[in-house]
């Protein structure tokens, strides 16, 4: 074909085929760690990780991944040792032929060398062993393996996949720090299908334990709510009174506002991967189509019973922190609204003034033009009169019936140019 490929065509479709299920062989058992930084996805250290995994396959002579692997199979001495690098923290898979002669033995650990698991760049949030054995026609045995390995009151089992194995485990801690399960499996199974269901056991207990860590989070944040939500509701309370200063209202408003969005912007990536953990949690248990064993309670009725209410619970803080900040937001509109009213009064009130200042200016303004006319027309007289007096003698006239004779024609002469003015301008 002459046309192009997409330059990521490739890449796509090999992730697609990235993370193969191991294929494991009766007995077995496998050892899983997965480990997180104390940090955000977006501020992790790839780069610690990887150094962390070079350090365990220098110890070994194994051979090293690509630069920009995220994920990584090699053979560590007796155990297939498989590294997988996801968006928060890191996997380590261990898988060995055969099972210790002692049940979940602490020292089966030893691919995990304790100085190594010290210099670890993060936490560790799942360590789980998973013990596979073989399944016998005659159940008994194996339920009072199931009855003296697990805790009673916490224990699930079921037949998985058509019945082709029994699953059990109690998702209690041992001492050693591990999770524990068992596999019993039916014989002629096909190790990719063992391998399938061990891997998918570990994944259920590392998802589980990635969404509880929106638990915690959602704990602190009902806490703050708590505190929040009756300033919220005293502050909708004032938006009433008339007494209160809204600029103060206003004020408060905006640091419980800004608190609220801070705490939104801070854990909306926690509670977003609660939630596609937990559905890939769910996902995973689905895809084992559990069938009851001999009336035990099976994994999804524990996860329905156990993990759930957890998970509501971080979706309620989720949406109670939504819902105070949308009621924030609208007792601001409100208080700007009335803000915007107070403002808008005091702007009619000045207007008010601003006319009423007007009216004094044009009543002040009248009176001036009034003793204008009347100064104006006095120098005039005086300027007439001496102009006029010549004639005023000539004609005999005394210089008082001349000045009366012109304060009338002077005083009109001056008033009617004043008011051709003052039309002019207007």
């Amino acid at each position: 074909m002459t046309l192009d490929d997409h330059p990521l065509r490739y890449a796509l479709v090999n992730e697609l085929h990235a993370r193969p299920f191991p294929a494991l062989e009766v007995p077995c058992q496998a050892l899983y760690l997965a480990v997180k930084e104390p940090v955000d996805a977006a501020n992790r250290d790839r780069g610690a990780d990887r150094a962390h995994l070079l350090a365990l396959l220098d110890r070994h002579g194994a051979a090293h991944p690509g630069p920009e692997a995220t994920h990584f199979a090699a053979r560590l001495g007796r155990h297939d040792l498989k590294w997988e690098s996801h968006t928060e923290f890191v996997t380590y898979s261990a898988f060995t032929n055969g099972v210790s002669e002692r049940p979940f033995d602490p020292h089966s650990t030893e691919v995990f060398p304790a100085d190594w698991l010290a210099g670890a760049p993060g936490k560790r949030t799942a360590a789980v062993m998973v013990r596979v054995e073989a399944l016998p026609e005659d159940l008994s045995g194996v339920m009072a393996k199931i009855d003296s390995w697990f805790v009673p009151e916490s224990l699930a089992c079921s037949w998985v996949l058509d019945e082709c194995a029994i699953i059990a485990g109690d998702f209690q801690i041992d001492p050693a720090g591990h999770m524990r399960f068992a596999v019993f499996v039916r014989p002629g199974t096909g190790p990719r299908r063992i391998g399938r269901i061990v891997q998918r056991l570990c994944e259920i207990e590392t998802y589980r334990a990635m969404s509880m860590l929106g638990l915690g989070r959602a704990r602190e944040l009902t806490g703050r709510l708590n505190a929040l939500d009756p300033q919220l509701a005293g502050l909708a309370s004032a938006l009433a009174d008339d007494h209160r200063a809204s600029e103060a209202t206003l004020h408060e408003l905006l640091e419980i506002s800004a608190e609220l969005e801070s705490l939104a912007t801070r854990l909306s990536f926690r509670f977003g991967a609660t939630g596609a953990y937990e559905a890939i949690v769910n996902q995973r248990i689905e895809v084992l189509r559990e069938t009851r064993l001999m009336g035990r309670q099976t994994f999804g009725e524990f996860m329905r019973r156990r993990y759930d209410p957890a998970m509501r619970t971080v979706k309620s803080a989720e949406r109670r922190l939504e819902q105070m900040s949308a009621r924030a937001e609208r007792a601001g509109e409100l208080l700007s609204t009335r803000v915007d009213v107070e403002r808008s009064a005091q702007n009619q009130k000045l207007l008010e003034s601003m006319d009423r200042r007007a009216d004094l200016a044009l009543r002040l303004q009248h009176t001036v033009e009034g003793l204008s006319v009347v100064a104006i027309s006095y120098y005039a007289v005086s300027l007439a009169s001496y102009a006029l007096l010549p004639v005023a003698e000539a004609l005999h006239w005394p210089k008082s019936a001349l000045t009366a004779v012109l304060v009338p024609l002077v005083v009109a002469a001056v008033w009617v140019m004043i008011r051709w003015v003052r039309r002019a301008i207007h």
